[in-house]
Order: structure tokens, then C-alpha cells, then sequence
């Protein structure tokens, strides 16, 4: 199969650009609605991990708040690197 063959087998069905910000800019100027009939049925099993939420006092989260912003993180990766610290005795990630 020649280069061009090959480029050609790799068009994306609806959009036939290559790229992911083809498909993008493709679809920012096009509506799905107009392809209904074209689409096609599709199942899929999603995976993901179950989150847990803890509540904290206000004053605690507005101090880790200003902890993470400090240090450029978001509250909630704060606290899973000190809660990983507590839990394993080492710091998983140098958070100063």
C-alpha cells in the first residue's frame, strides 16, 4: 500500500480529516444532527474508580486552601500528597 493509500485509510469517517484538532475544528463548524443517519450504535463499559469525599472544617479548608495556592496545586492533590506522607511515612512528592 503506498503512502497516500495508507493516509487515505486513516480519514476519520464523518469529518475525513486526520488530525484530533481537525476533527475538532471540523466539528465546531458542524453539527451531529446533520449526520444523524450516518451514525451508528456503540456500547462501551466505563471504569472508573469510585470517589470518596471527606468534610472539613471551614477554617481548615481555607487554610489548605492557601497551602495549595502557595505551593500551585490544587487543594485536593494537597491533601492526597500529605494524607500519602501521613499514611507511608515519606513524602511521595516534595510539595515547598
Amino acid at each position: 500500500m503506498s503512502e497516500n493509500e495508507n493516509s487515505e485509510a486513516q480519514l476519520t469517517t464523518l469529518s475525513k480529516v486526520r488530525t484530533l484538532e481537525e476533527i475538532g475544528e471540523y466539528w465546531d463548524a458542524h453539527s451531529l444532527a446533520d449526520y444523524w443517519d450516518q451514525t451508528q450504535d456503540v456500547e462501551f463499559e466505563v471504569r472508573a474508580q469510585r470517589r470518596r469525599r471527606i468534610t472539613l472544617d471551614p477554617e481548615v479548608y481555607a487554610e489548605l486552601e492557601l497551602q495549595a495556592r502557595v505551593r500551585g496545586v490544587m487543594p485536593e492533590t494537597l491533601v492526597n500528597l500529605w494524607l500519602a506522607e501521613r499514611l507511608y511515612g515519606e513524602p511521595a512528592v516534595k510539595t515547598d
